[in-house]
């Protein structure tokens, strides 16, 4: 090759180089909307968020140069109507949701449909959810391995770990006898909760007083619930599944705190928040997860072939500070299997 066709094919590939990279940005950019419902539990908490978005980052998809990430979410029940409409206008190729928010939004199966207000489903859009409690009995998916449907995504077996929970509080106060559980009256997995817990107070040797709060109630509801237990002279208190328990975390902290009620609950963010132990999937890396069935459904796959998986991360978590303060000593056993100590 002579010397003349080298510079020629060396600027040849000069060009097409710049040229190659304009093509691979002239793409379409894809939309993902980030769905959440301030009214059923507050809002998405930051870290869950930039988890979600770092994971989408992993996975090659960059704001501004390959994705448009857009965030909605409903202030109060009467606003997911307009709301899921804004979505709609939006034309996402997916959206990912909690669990308060795909249950809103989500085509679920209309006996599930029948027991929420306002429920404004978008249909023919794929929809992730993020940490839903048994989504084949809450009508999101037919099956775990075969969603069948526009939705899949990552369960966070709240209602399964209820009976563990209340075993972690035995074994924090051994001579534990009376337990107060904020039991979520409309959830739809109601029922089951109580049974289970039931099942377990019973070999635990513990005796449950059941205090009702429905989502639509006001927070006030909370405060009774709080005033009963101490009527009834509970000893501690196991929080159950209920986007608005989470939402009222700090409200549950603090009136723990005054009442002196020890308290074990689903999520990592109740301790953060003040409460002394939860035992939960980490929600956190669920939403990490999340990302990777966008990345599938943003590459072809439909929702209705990619099964429903479990959690990946399980952790403990101790708050020491809550524990001094209620003049606890947390069993050394099991502050050295935590995954994490607030000291």
């Amino acid at each position: 090759m002579d010397r003349r066709a080298f510079i020629t094919i060396m600027a040849g590939s000069t060009l097409a180089s710049p040229l190659g990279a304009e093509a691979q940005q002239a793409k379409r950019i894809v939309t993902v909307v980030l769905l959440g419902d301030d009214f059923g539990m507050g809002p998405l908490p930051a870290n869950m968020q930039e988890a979600f978005l770092q994971g989408l980052r992993d996975l090659g998809w960059v704001e501004g140069v390959n994705l448009r990430v857009e965030q909605r979410s409903a202030k109060t029940r009467e606003q997911r109507p307009a709301t899921a409409a804004e979505v709609v206008k939006l034309n996402p190729d997916v959206i990912v949701a909690a669990a308060p928010a795909a249950f809103a939004y989500g085509p679920v199966a209309p006996e599930a449909a029948a027991r929420t207000q306002f429920w404004s489903p978008i249909p023919d859009i794929p929809i992730v959810f993020a940490g839903v409690s048994d989504p084949v009995a809450a009508g999101m998916v037919q099956s775990l391995a075969r969603p069948g449907g526009s939705m899949t995504g990552i369960t966070y077996l709240g209602v399964e770990l209820n009976p563990k929970r209340l075993q972690l509080l035995k074994e924090t106060l051994p001579s534990l006898a009376r337990v107060g559980v904020l039991v979520p009256s409309n959830h739809q997995l109601r029922d089951r909760m109580v049974r289970e817990v039931e099942a377990a107070a019973t070999s635990l040797g513990v005796k449950l007083q059941l205090l009702e709060v429905a989502s639509i109630d006001p927070p006030e509801k909370i405060d009774q619930a709080f005033a009963a237990m101490v009527r009834e002279r509970a000893q501690a208190i196991l929080g159950m599944q209920g986007a608005h328990f989470f939402k009222e975390r700090r409200r549950i902290a603090e009136l723990s705190l005054t009442h002196r009620l020890p308290g074990v609950f689903e999520l990592a963010d109740y301790v953060d928040a003040g409460c002394l132990i939860a035992y939960a999937p980490n929600l956190t890396d669920i939403f990490r997860y999340a990302a990777r069935y966008a990345d599938q459904i943003l590459k072809g796959a439909k929702a209705a072939d990619l099964p429903v998986e479990l959690p990946r991360r399980f952790e403990l978590v101790i708050n020491q500070r809550t524990a001094k303060r209620l003049s606890i000593t947390v069993p050394p056993p099991l502050l050295s299997r935590a995954d994490r100590v607030i000291e």
